[in-house]
């Protein structure tokens, strides 16, 4: 069985994370989405559910944490290439992400990354090795 994959994190305001992802060149799929939810299409099997906080809190057995204080998950999207690692970094600082770090060059990987609006992080990776086994 082919599996999809949904990430979901809180958002502060739902409206500005979704555009936030949208300038990064991501997909809207609006069947999943409503006032309180929006659904960002990563890629064919792989989606991110923006909830508001109180949407979110529904769902979690635990309380919401400040994630620009704590970090309660890393989120690893691979990429195609260097220059779309670069680019998607670009895109997110100019939509008003930051980054934490410099790029990383280990030869068989160049990753970099950026915090979306609410804090949460965004590790990119290009791995030449990955692009030969899809």
């Amino acid at each position: 069985m082919k599996r999809k994959l949904f990430i979901n994190l809180a958002a502060s305001d739902l409206k500005a994370s979704t555009d936030f992802f949208l300038q990064l060149g991501f997909g809207f799929h609006p069947q999943f989405s409503d006032d309180t939810a929006s659904c960002i299409v990563l890629s064919d099997d792989l989606y991110l559910m923006l909830l508001t906080k109180e949407k979110f809190v529904s769902f979690s057995p635990n309380p919401l944490i400040n994630s620009h204080q704590q970090t309660e998950v890393l989120n690893c999207l691979s990429c195609h290439s260097k220059a779309e690692v670069d680019e998607l970094v670009q895109k997110a600082v100019k939509a008003g992400g930051k980054t934490y770090n410099q790029p990383q060059d280990h030869t068989f990987m160049y990753a970099h990354g950026f915090q979306d609006l609410d804090g949460h992080v965004w590790e990119l990776v290009y791995m030449e090795m990955l692009q030969a086994s899809v």
